[in-house]
């Protein structure tokens, strides 16, 4: 890969070391993701805000201008981006003062950040969670890049959000944020032992003892006592969203509430998108981070939870430690397919960070999913 810009000898591979005297493996945190920041090896045009950085992830702005594309595609071991763009573009939009990004079409968005990482680290990059509960599709991409949402250790250049919008058509802007990116050092390997020894000590999910390479999470279909509210479907022809906006929208516009059946169970109509809820509390703790990691097809042709990142924290604050739900965005593929209540529907991996983090999820950074229960997106009020 072509050298696009100078490599610092000042990074945060040598803050802190392990008793090799290696600095440690696992997921960076705040203040190391500033550390980068302050090293140019995060950079962008403009200042890279404090609200940027999450516990331990980095939001992605849009830059100023989105190519309308007639395909999905990755560069390619040889080729950058931008070699690319000439042969797929329909045409481009300026995205300085806003525009729509209309359902059912491919975009590409050239981000305001660049990386110069350090040798041992690389990215991994997900939707936001706002973003994934509207069904927003929404992928990285890198110059040289054979696989989306993986930056490779070392990687210098450019980033690239490939967006999707499913079911609702997006106004966006420069700026807006719709991926994070969460960074790595080293490889470390976590395996199903520590992983139970784990949930033993922090009670990870809430009764669960399906640990089978990530532990297991399953769905609820019984609902609240008093409605019987198992979550929501999106309705196909409702409005646009403002992607900046929050608490704006009437939610009855855009979805419709779904039920639980009487054998706990609900049938997913093919293409349509659901917002949904686990059966167990998740607990995240502080110096840990937890992703959904892609569900296996054998069981089922469905997808859940586009945004699959955890934040440190997430649930810890929340009912002195026990945890909160995961709201799961649930779409199935092809043919209708029957979810049942306490079914297994994806798995958490769990990596531990390099250091204790400065801040952790929770309502004091803004967070705004820490008590949920069952929720939409932050762009609607809350339902009637």
């Amino acid at each position: 890969m072509n050298t696009l810009f100078d490599v610092h000898e000042d990074d945060p591979e040598s803050q802190t070391s392990d008793h090799r005297g290696r600095p440690p493996d696992g997921i960076l945190p705040t203040h190391v993701i500033r550390s980068l920041i302050d090293n140019r090896q995060i950079w962008a045009g403009q200042d890279i805000p404090e609200s940027q950085i999450q516990p331990a992830s980095l939001d992605l702005r849009l830059g100023s201008v989105a190519y309308r594309i007639r395909a999905s595609f990755l560069p390619g071991s040889e080729h950058r981006v931008r070699q690319k763009i000439g042969g797929v573009t329909l045409h481009e939009i300026d995205l300085s003062q806003g525009a729509v990004l209309e359902r059912g079409c491919v975009y590409l968005v050239p981000l305001l950040e660049s990386l110069n990482l350090p040798p041992r680290i690389s990215g991994i990059a997900n939707p936001r969670s706002s973003t994934g509960r509207l069904d927003v599709f929404t992928r990285l991409i890198t110059d040289c890049g054979t696989a989306f949402d993986r930056v490779d250790p070392g990687y210098q250049g450019p980033l690239y959000a490939e967006i999707s919008p499913r079911t609702f058509s997006i106004l966006v802007r420069t700026g807006s944020r719709l991926n994070q990116l969460r960074f790595r050092r080293g490889t470390p390997k976590y395996s199903d032992a520590q992983l139970r020894a784990l949930q033993h000590e922090y009670t990870l999910v809430e009764g669960s003892n399906d640990i089978d390479q990530g532990i297991g999470l399953a769905i609820d279909l019984v609902g609240q006592p008093e409605t019987g509210l198992v979550g929501y479907r999106a309705k196909r022809h409702a409005g646009l969203v403002d992607i900046d906006l929050t608490s704006a929208y009437d939610p009855a516009e855009y979805w419709e509430p779904v039920y639980a059946h009487k054998d706990n169970g609900i049938i997913l109509d093919p293409d349509e998108f659901y917002i949904l809820a686990s059966k167990q509390a998740v607990h995240v703790p502080p110096d840990y981070a937890a992703e959904m990691v892609p569900f296996n097809p054998i069981v089922g042709e469905f997808r859940v939870h586009y945004a699959g990142f955890f934040d440190p924290g997430f649930g810890h604050a929340a009912a002195d430690g026990d945890g909160a739900r995961a709201v799961l965005e649930v779409r199935s593929h092809e043919v209708p397919f029957i979810l049942t209540d306490g079914q297994i529907i994806g798995r958490l991996i769990y990596e531990k960070l390099t250091e204790p983090p400065e801040k952790i999820y929770g309502s004091d950074i803004g967070s705004s999913y820490q008590r949920q229960g069952l929720k939409l997106s932050k762009h609607f009020r809350a339902w009637p």
